[in-house]
């Protein structure tokens, strides 16, 4: 039988690995007042999962064991408007990514865009939401999220409009997402009373580009990231090439794989010669990241180690596709 948690345990799982909690006084009102409270996470459908969707999946599986009710929106019309798939396309990838959600042990109900958002009540709430919305605050809110926003379509700005409307309509109580998606969730937030719908906003940090600073985690920028499918010797390849500085955690991809996606699945296990000390064993993040800013693990080390788990993970989630 798994550990019951107390509220304060709760609280601590979640907020474990979060930019913020909008607010986590309302989260720990909503824990108190429900059992089995509802989050919902929605993903494009441009590709396989990637490394950077590991993150906001490493914090549904926290909200899991927290209590709560998973709901995945396969965001199939979503992409569309983004400009990142024709439907034929896109319906080839919904059976790709239902099945390595199972693979991956959330325990969800997943649902898709196109099954409730052509509903007459969910546009008119797309409608309103529109009439209250000035067309720079909707660009604004793409900027991190739409595909070339220098030359946005009108479509690009119902895009955000829709994700405040689905959380009104899949019924959640919380809505995660990556940092990139708060300008979405304030717009909602700062319309509940438009649409009669109030929720709270967990968000996630993001990993930086395997290529360095200045642009986040992309599978379609070559060398960028890591996809569930990739074999052992692309992981390699990405990894042994990834932008790793020595002693420092400022815009390092590979410290933050270790600290958002590795640590909560593994005590980590660092190995180095026996004249540079042998093998470092971690039960924590902020014990690697102090040895690592103190020199005493080298970036290779660093990058073999990463190499290691991610293939675990990827190679766990491959064995249990069926």
């Amino acid at each position: 039988m798994p550990k019951v948690l107390s509220i304060d345990e709760k609280i601590e799982l979640i907020k474990r690995n979060t930019e913020e909690i909008i607010t986590l006084d309302s989260l720990k009102e909503l824990i108190k007042e429900k059992k089995n409270p509802r989050v919902y996470c929605g993903y494009e459908l441009s590709g396989p999962m990637h490394l950077g969707h590991f993150v906001t999946i490493t914090k549904l599986l926290d909200l899991q064991k927290a209590g709560f009710k998973i709901v995945i929106l396969l965001a199939d019309v979503h992409t569309m408007l983004n400009r990142k798939g024709d439907f034929d396309g896109i319906k080839k990838e919904v059976n790709n990514w239902k099945k390595t959600m199972k693979a991956i042990g959330i325990n969800a109900e997943i649902v898709l865009g196109s099954d409730f958002e052509f509903d007459k009540n969910y546009q008119l709430d797309v409608m309103k939401l529109s009439q209250n919305s000035s067309i720079n605050r909707g660009l604004r809110s793409m900027q991190e999220i739409a595909r070339d926003v220098e030359n946005a379509t009108i479509s690009q700005l119902w895009y955000p409009l829709m994700q405040v409307a689905d959380i009104k309509h899949l019924n959640v109580d919380v809505a995660l997402g990556g940092i990139e998606q708060r300008k979405v969730h304030m717009i909602g937030k700062d319309m509940s009373k438009v649409i009669g719908y109030d929720f709270v906003a967990i968000h996630t940090p993001l990993i930086t580009s395997l290529k360095g600073p200045g642009q986040k985690m992309s599978k379609s920028i070559p060398g960028s990231g890591i996809s569930v499918t990739d074999s052992l010797d692309e992981i390699k390849k990405a990894i042994k090439s990834a932008y790793c500085p020595e002693k420092t955690s400022n815009d390092n991809p590979i410290l933050q794989i270790f600290q958002l996606v590795i640590f909560p699945r593994f005590d980590v296990e660092i190995k180095r010669q026996e004249k540079f000390g042998g093998n470092i064993k971690f039960k924590n993040y902020q014990d690697l990241e102090k040895i690592y800013f103190q020199g005493k693990i080298h970036p290779l080390d660093l990058k073999e180690a990463c190499i290691e788990y991610l293939w675990k993970i990827t190679e766990s989630i491959r064995k249990n596709w069926k």
